[in-house]
C-alpha cells in the first residue's frame, strides 16, 4: 500500500513539474536582438500602456516585458485557439469539414433559409459562411460591415462573422461532448505544459450592460435574444500563449510528440481569402495569414484581439511574438501604438 500511494506521489509531481515547467530564457547577447533597441522598446510599451510583451526565438524567451503570468481575455484570438481543436478533432473522425449546417441540424432564432443551411464546415472555419444572423460579442465595425441576408451563397464571399465562429464552438462542442475549455485544457494546455491555464470556465449575460468579466480561463457570452450560440471568450497568460505559438511554429509537434496534424496546420495558415492586397494579407482558416509577395519572402501568420492583442508566427525568423493590453480596464494603447510596437520588434533584430 505504501509503495502504491509513493507511486502516485510522484506521478502527481512529474505531472505538475512538467505543466510548471518555464521556458528557457537566453542573454541579449545571445539573443541576435539590440539591447539599445530592446531598451526603446520597452520605453515605447511602458508609454503607451502595454501590459507585457514576449518574443521567442527558437523556442526561447529573447525578451519579455511586463507581467507575462497575468491572464487577459484574448478577444478574437479565441478563434486561432479553436483552430487547433478542429485540426485535433478532424484527424480523430469526429467532424467532417463537408458536413452542411441542414446536416448538422444548425438552426438559429431568426430561421436560417434553406440556401443557408447549404454552408459546410470548412465555409464557417473560412469565415464564408453567407449567413448574416445576428450573433454575440459583435464590434460596431462588423455591423457596419456585414451584408444583406442572403446577398452572398455560402463560399462565396468572405466576411469577418462572429456567427461562423459561435457557431463552430457549437459544433465541436456537440461532435466531442465537451466544453471548448475542457477540450483546449486536455488536448493543448495540458500536453505543452502550460503554466497558467487551467480550465476554469463560467457564463455571463451579454445582454446585461453591468455584466463583469469574470477572472476564470474562460467565459461563454450569451446574448440569448439574438442567437442560440454563445461568444466562449478564453483568458491567457503571455507566457501561455507564447507556447500556443511555439507549438505552430514546431508544425504541431511538442517535444517530438504530435500535438496537432501538421497538414491541419499547412491548410489552415494558407490564405484562403485575400484580404488585403496592398499588404498581402489574407485569411486562412480561423488565422490571418501574410501570404509571400514583392515584399517577402516566405509567409507567416497571426491573430489579433480587439486591435491591441497579438499572436503572431513568424517561420523566416523562428519567431512567436506576444503582445498584450489590459483591456478588462480602462486603456489607452489604440491601433497605431500596435503597429508601432511591430515595427519596433522587426527592428531590434541586428
Amino acid at each position: 500500500m505504501k509503495k502504491l500511494i509513493l507511486f502516485f506521489i510522484v506521478i502527481a509531481t512529474i505531472s505538475c513539474s512538467t505543466k510548471k515547467q518555464e521556458l528557457e530564457q537566453v542573454s541579449v547577447e545571445n539573443s541576435g536582438l539590440d539591447s539599445n533597441k530592446l531598451d526603446s522598446l520597452n520605453a515605447f510599451l511602458r508609454s503607451a500602456g502595454s501590459s507585457s510583451l514576449m518574443i521567442l526565438i527558437d523556442g526561447k524567451i529573447a525578451h519579455r516585458y511586463g507581467d507575462v503570468t497575468k491572464k487577459h481575455t484574448v478577444h478574437s484570438i479565441r478563434k486561432s485557439l479553436i483552430n487547433s481543436l478542429y485540426g485535433i478533432a478532424i484527424e480523430d473522425g469526429l467532424i467532417d469539414t463537408t458536413a452542411t449546417l441542414e446536416d448538422l441540424g444548425i438552426d438559429d432564432i431568426d430561421g436560417l433559409t434553406k440556401k443557408e443551411r447549404q454552408a459546410t464546415i470548412a465555409d464557417l472555419l473560412k469565415s464564408r459562411s453567407g449567413v448574416y444572423h445576428a450573433s454575440g460579442a459583435v464590434s460596431k465595425g462588423m455591423l457596419r460591415d456585414m451584408p444583406e441576408r442572403g446577398q452572398y451563397a455560402p463560399g462565396e464571399h468572405f466576411y469577418y462573422n462572429n456567427w461562423d465562429f459561435n457557431v463552430l464552438g457549437y459544433i465541436l462542442e456537440q461532435a466531442t461532448n465537451k466544453s471548448v475549455y475542457q477540450l483546449f485544457e486536455e488536448k493543448i494546455a495540458l500536453p505543452i505544459g502550460m503554466q497558467d491555464y487551467e480550465g476554469e470556465f463560467t457564463e455571463i449575460d451579454g445582454e446585461n450592460p453591468e455584466a463583469k468579466i469574470p477572472q476564470t480561463d474562460g467565459f461563454y457570452q450569451k446574448e440569448a435574444l439574438i442567437s442560440k450560440y454563445p461568444a466562449y471568450h478564453f483568458r491567457l497568460s503571455s507566457r501561455d500563449m507564447a507556447r500556443y505559438g511555439q507549438l505552430y511554429l514546431q508544425k504541431g509537434k511538442w517535444n517530438g510528440k504530435e500535438i496537432i496534424p501538421e497538414t491541419w496546420i499547412e491548410i489552415s495558415t494558407k490564405p484562403h481569402s485575400i484580404t488585403n492586397s496592398k499588404y498581402g494579407i489574407a485569411y486562412g482558416m480561423l488565422w490571418y495569414v501574410l501570404y509571400p509577395n514583392e515584399n517577402r519572402a516566405t509567409k507567416s501568420f497571426y491573430h489579433t484581439g480587439t486591435g491591441v492583442h497579438m499572436l503572431g508566427v513568424y517561420p523566416s525568423k523562428n519567431m512567436v511574438l506576444i503582445h498584450r493590453v489590459d483591456t478588462e480596464k480602462h486603456y489607452k494603447f489604440h491601433q497605431g501604438n500596435f503597429y508601432q510596437m511591430i515595427s519596433k520588434v522587426f527592428s531590434s533584430f541586428k
